[in-house]
């Protein structure tokens, strides 16, 4: 069967197209078929190049990525969760001036949790809660309960260090609030010992001075609570370190602990 018209042109422009791709730009033919080919065709549709080819490519994996929480979102009640928040807080001025903010470290499952007011300066460049001189002393209060600073959770009201070491206002203390009171409801402790006139009535929403609240049992949260002095106070008045000691004997024995003989000078 002899070929039709459509399919002589359709295998002319193949080969055109075959030349071109192979640089040839230029096709010798007679004065006859140079006529014929300039005269029109009725009733032939043109040659239609045949489509490009496709090839799908698919575009490249993006790496897994942990998104920043944001501070709209509710909190997380993971201890990790919470430090999170906490590095991208800015609920109050402090997050413009601190070096890394300080969520607190200690047993994720304590009996004894201490709170303190704010990160100082050693806090705040380590990102822990009590590693300076106030810290120290703390560790030797805490071993000399017969406990260590593995066994007990330790943290502060505050997240982040006020300039200079003052005194955490109340706008300060209500920002930070919320974390703490999350940390507290995941940590589940038995006794909380607030270090302190600043946390003991940032806590309990009181003016009476720790010299009447200490040495008296009260409730934060659903948690018995022991006010105490800050050791930072014990640092300039180590007298005070007997009322102290008064105080965490106390601590012992609601938690049903042996109370180890107190020595002088242990402290």
């Amino acid at each position: 069967m002899s070929a039709t018209l459509a399919e002589i042109l359709e295998n002319v422009a193949a080969y055109v197209q075959y030349e071109l791709d192979e640089g040839v730009f230029h096709i010798h033919m007679s004065p006859v078929q140079a006529v014929r080919l300039k005269s029109p065709q009725k009733n032939v549709a043109p040659p239609q190049p045949p489509p490009p080819a496709r090839v799908a490519v698919a575009p490249p994996s993006p790496l897994p990525v942990r998104p920043l929480p944001r501070a709209d979102e509710p909190l997380p009640a993971d201890l990790a969760g919470l430090a999170a928040r906490i590095a991208v807080c800015t609920k109050c001025g402090l997050h413009a001036t601190r070096t890394r903010t300080v969520p607190g470290q200690g047993n994720p499952h304590p009996e004894l949790m201490f709170i303190g007011e704010a990160p100082g300066e050693d806090e705040d460049e380590q990102g822990l809660a009590f590693v300076g001189k106030a810290g120290q002393l703390l560790t030797k209060m805490i071993q000399a309960m017969g406990l260590t600073r593995e066994e007990v959770f330790i943290g502060n009201i505050l997240k982040c260090r006020p300039p200079g070491n003052r005194k955490p206002v109340p706008l300060e203390m209500d920002a930070c609030m919320p974390y703490l009171k999350a940390q507290i409801a995941e940590l589940k402790p038995r006794v909380i010992v607030a270090l302190g006139a600043t946390a003991a009535q940032g806590l309990l929403k009181t003016e009476t001075s720790i010299s009447h609240l200490r040495g008296h049992w009260h409730r934060f949260e659903g948690i018995d609570l022991m006010p105490t002095f800050h050791p930072s106070y014990l640092l300039r008045n180590p007298a005070a370190k007997k009322e102290v000691w008064e105080d965490l004997q106390t601590v012992l024995r609601h938690l049903g602990k042996p109370i180890p003989e107190w020595k002088k000078g242990q402290q």
